[in-house]
């Protein structure tokens, strides 16, 4: 249930309608935009008489929210949420940002690809030092040692750094070092207990999409980080399993509308995992980019071809230069059609 509060009202009344919702075992969550507050109240509503609610003298409407997530919730807060990066970096409400780097950190060559990918415009870069793969054989990253070099590179480019993690244990890791982003993967969609531990903190979390996820359950999941405390939440497309089989995944853009739609939450796309070739990631970027994603993840390698993981799906360098020059342009027409 949403209460909408009167332009008239005032500091004090705002405080007592909270603090009269709260006695009653409701939480509540504010937003205040340019032209309307809306109080959000989360728990049984049906205990609440909203004629009784629409009575008080500094309500405008009251409206009931039949979704299951509240917080992420477009109804709840009908702005778009802007979040800070770090490094002067903002994402969401107009703020486009490119997340780009190697799929993991392989050592003192991170610099170089980092190097690259800022100069062909990228704000924020990445790189997994825990990764997740099927095969308990598999790679499974650096570790500690490759969130010090993520994180030194990004020192010394000026870049936010986004870095996956995996286990709730490693949360206190993650936010000791100074990691900007917490990336959840897709392998992790759902992986409650994370969910909550990331919301016990203040660093921005990235939600990827599970395979097989759909987008209420995305949008639950968020719910699950911001029910902790955590607003900071950045929703991912990336893919999901269908019959397909000439993909790696089916690259569900029309999620990006729908998200934009439903919540206020910045969306972001990758189309590395939605594809899963080099060949269709710069098609599938630039589908993503005019379909309205607030940015994109791309994974860039200087040498896909002797990457660790993931260099199937991997830009070299100058084709991640050449792309980021067209998302520019794609860039320029949106942002000016909206502006008419």
């Amino acid at each position: 249930m949403i209460a909408v509060v009167k332009n008239t009202a005032t500091d004090e009344q705002l405080e007592h309608l909270i603090n009269w919702i709260e006695e009653r075992g409701f939480k509540t969550n504010v937003s205040q935009g340019d032209h309307n507050t809306i109080v959000g109240i989360i728990g049984d509503t049906t205990r609440i008489d909203s004629f009784l609610l629409e009575s008080m003298t500094i309500i405008e409407r009251v409206q009931r929210v039949s979704e299951p997530f509240k917080k992420a919730n477009r109804t709840f807060h009908p702005e778009d949420t802007v979040i800070d990066c770090g490094h002067g970096v903002l994402l969401g409400g107009g703020h486009f940002a490119v997340i780009a780097g190697p799929y993991s950190v392989e050592g003192d060559s991170l610099i170089k690809v980092a190097s690259r990918v800022k100069e062909a415009g990228a704000h924020i870069l990445r790189g997994a030092a825990f990764t997740t793969n099927a095969s308990p054989y598999a790679p499974q990253g650096m570790g500690e040692r490759g969130l010090d070099l993520l994180l030194e590179a990004g020192a010394q480019l000026d870049m936010p750094v986004v870095s996956e993690i995996m286990d709730p244990r490693d949360v206190e890791l993650f936010v000791r070092k100074g990691v900007d982003i917490m990336q959840v993967g897709a392998h992790n969609a759902q992986n409650f207990p994370l969910l909550r531990e990331l919301g016990k903190t203040s660093v921005p979390v990235m939600l990827k999409r599970g395979r097989a996820q759909t987008i209420d359950e995305l949008l639950m999941a968020a719910e699950y980080v911001m029910s902790e405390g955590n607003t900071s939440v950045i929703l991912c497309e990336r893919g999901i399993r269908t019959f397909e089989t000439r993909t790696k995944s089916t690259f569900d853009v029309n999620a990006i509308p729908v998200l934009k739609h439903l919540s206020h939450l910045p969306v972001l796309a990758d189309p590395c995992h939605a594809t899963g070739y080099m060949r269709y990631v710069r098609p599938a970027a630039f589908a993503a980019t005019s379909a309205g994603a607030d940015g994109l993840e791309i994974e860039v390698h200087d040498l896909p071809s002797g990457a660790v993981a993931d260099g199937a799906h991997s830009l070299t360098t100058d084709q991640f230069s050449e792309a980021m020059r067209r998302i520019r342009l794609l860039r320029e027409v949106i942002t000016s059609d909206m502006k008419e």
